[in-house]
């Protein structure tokens, strides 16, 4: 069983930083893929971040430049570095993980960019 555990969301003005946090727990592997999707109202799923156990990575093109995903292997937690926060960030953000042909996802942290 994997269990993932987000943190960090909140309310932020335009141009801000927020960092979030997720903590995997359970049967991990040591080879596996973490990242973030992010879903707003009234649109799809879209990819954010995502992260190798070597910590290659791979950035939406909304987000590119302006954030950061890393990985700590010991703690099995990944973080997303947001800045220069737009209200186009404004979404329900979602981590997960694959391994083993097999994804997981968290419940979701809620990111609200406004003034």
């Amino acid at each position: 069983q994997v269990q993932l555990v987000e943190s960090g969301g909140g309310l932020v003005q335009p141009g801000g930083s927020l960092r979030l946090s997720c903590a995997a727990s359970g049967s991990i592997d040591s080879v596996n893929l973490m990242g973030w999707y992010r879903q707003a109202p009234g649109k799809q799923r879209e990819m954010v971040a995502t992260i190798t156990s070597l910590r290659g990575t791979i950035y939406g093109d909304s987000v590119k430049g302006r954030f950061t995903i890393s990985r700590d292997n010991a703690k099995k937690t990944v973080y997303l570095q947001m800045n220069s926060l737009k209200p186009e960030d404004t979404a329900v953000y979602y981590c997960w993980l694959s391994q083993r042909g097999v994804n997981y996802w968290g419940q979701g942290t809620q990111v609200t960019v406004s003034s």
